[in-house]
């Protein structure tokens, strides 16, 4: 059974998964969430894998072999409206970390399997960009979704 932390931690996370769903109209085969906390520094975002294709948020309507007709809504404002959300559960798993006295990872990597209805979580609590003075935390989600594109795309 869980605890009141574990159920918090895993409702902010499903939280982030949901939006994303949302955001591509519940047409993808996985979802990756990016979120790094470092420094008083909340960074999140998200990017998919649709029909073999890993794309970037603003990318979904370049997929090839997409549903004909379909089109996603990837306007600045929604796009905006999807981080935020990512961005205010960063922000409540940090909120609830520090409640529960627990240790509040610098880098959670989530990846959604659509089709399983399973989410993996890769967790950091090691600063990875704090100390550098090129890299932040966009760089390494950038970083993340090379090498995903490049694992899955072949």
């Amino acid at each position: 059974m869980k605890n009141d932390f574990e159920e918090k931690f895993t409702e902010y996370q499903a939280d982030m998964v949901s939006i994303c769903l949302e955001y591509v109209d519940w047409r993808a085969d996985a979802i990756y969430i990016y979120c790094s906390y470092e420094s008083n520094t909340i960074y999140g975002d998200c990017f998919f894998e649709i029909t073999k294709k890993v794309v970037k948020k603003h990318q979904l309507n370049d997929i090839k072999g997409k549903e004909k007709g379909f089109e996603y809504d990837v306007s600045e404002e929604r796009q905006r409206g999807l981080l935020d959300i990512i961005s205010e559960d960063i922000e409540k798993i940090y909120t609830l970390c520090m409640k529960y006295g627990k240790d509040m990872p610098t880098e959670m990597k989530l990846v959604y399997d659509v089709k399983k209805n399973s989410l993996k979580a890769d967790y950091c609590y090691e600063n990875l960009w704090t100390d550098s003075e090129t890299k932040l935390g966009l760089h390494i989600c950038e970083e993340w979704f090379e090498e995903v594109k490049k694992k899955e795309e072949g």
